[in-house]
């Protein structure tokens, strides 16, 4: 996603950074997303097969929805993952996030599927919508 130039200001971590931070243990890797999401207005999920089950996104979508910052997820199964296969469409992570007065996340945070029958196919549909999904992640969180 970073590719496509929707996003500003959002440089991968690479596998050693991101090692190296856990080395830290809990508190340190809070720390670190919490300064990681301290200048941005939006937190894009990306929605893979097993996103849902991993805890660190949970406390991202949990303290973005806190915070006030807009919030949305993608999918991402029909892209081609490092191997060069389609990957597999995952669980709903904001469907495991229970608000306070009832009900889950997945009824307020929108979650894109993108439609298409190739890797190419669903790449345009996100790159063409992407910045205006952040956008109205944004806008209805303000509201």
């Amino acid at each position: 996603m970073r590719n496509m130039g929707a996003t500003e200001h959002d440089e991968p971590v690479t596998s050693n950074a991101w090692e190296e931070v856990k080395r830290g243990g809990e508190a340190a890797i809070q720390r670190w997303i919490n300064q990681q999401m301290s200048t941005r207005s939006c937190v894009i999920v990306l929605i893979g097969s097993q996103t849902a089950d991993r805890r660190w996104v949970d406390y991202e979508i949990r303290k973005a929805w806190n915070d006030g910052k807009g919030v949305l997820g993608i999918y991402i199964h029909g892209l081609l993952n490092q191997n060069r296969q389609t990957s597999r469409k995952g669980a709903n992570p904001f469907a495991r996030v229970g608000m306070q007065n009832g009900g889950t996340l997945d009824q307020h945070v929108a979650a894109y599927d993108s439609p298409g029958l190739t890797s190419q196919d669903v790449y345009a549909h996100i790159k063409n919508n992407i910045a205006a999904w952040v956008e109205h992640a944004i806008r209805t969180r303000r509201q």
